[in-house]
C-alpha cells in the first residue's frame, strides 16, 4: 500500500466526468480537487479543480465536463489534457493545470501528495446548508 490516505476506489471514478474531493494544506486552507481517468499509467490524475484562466471550477458537484480525454472549462471552453494538464486552445492556451499527487494500488487511489491532506469527498462548500429560498428563476 502506498504512503497516503485513501480517497476512493479506481471504479468510482466515472470514465466520462470525474471524481470530486476536498484536500487542506499544512495552513488547513482546502483546496477543490477532481480525479479523473486517464490513458497513462496510473489511470487516474488528479488535478485542482479550477480553470487557469479565471479560476472557474470545472466539477461544480455533478462532474467536470470531459471531451476526448480533455478536461472542459464550463466557462470558455478551453479543454485540458486529462493526463498532463496541458491547455493548447481558448483564453487558457499555454497553462498547465497544478497537479495533486496520486497513487493508484489494488484498486484503490491513494493521496500521496506531501504538500496535501484528505478532508472529505465532495467540495469544499458540500457540508454546508443549501439555500432556504423558495424563488425559482
Amino acid at each position: 500500500m502506498p504512503d497516503g490516505e485513501k480517497i476512493t476506489g479506481v471504479a468510482d471514478v466515472p470514465e466520462s466526468g470525474s471524481y470530486l474531493f476536498t484536500a487542506a494544506d499544512a495552513f488547513t486552507n482546502e483546496t477543490e480537487v477532481v480525479l479523473v481517468r486517464c490513458e497513462d499509467d496510473p489511470g487516474v490524475e488528479a488535478w485542482r479543480n479550477t480553470c487557469t484562466h479565471e479560476s472557474q471550477r470545472f466539477d461544480r458537484g455533478d462532474g467536470a465536463a470531459i471531451r476526448d480525454g480533455e478536461i472542459v472549462c464550463p466557462r470558455h471552453g478551453s479543454m485540458f489534457d486529462a493526463c498532463s494538464g496541458a491547455c493548447d486552445n481558448g483564453p487558457a492556451a499555454g497553462t498547465e493545470l497544478p497537479g495533486v499527487e496520486v497513487a493508484v494500488e489494488s484498486g484503490s487511489v491513494y493521496l500521496t501528495d506531501d504538500n496535501y491532506s484528505l478532508s472529505h469527498a465532495g467540495g469544499i462548500d458540500d457540508d454546508e446548508p443549501g439555500s432556504t429560498s423558495h424563488i425559482s428563476l
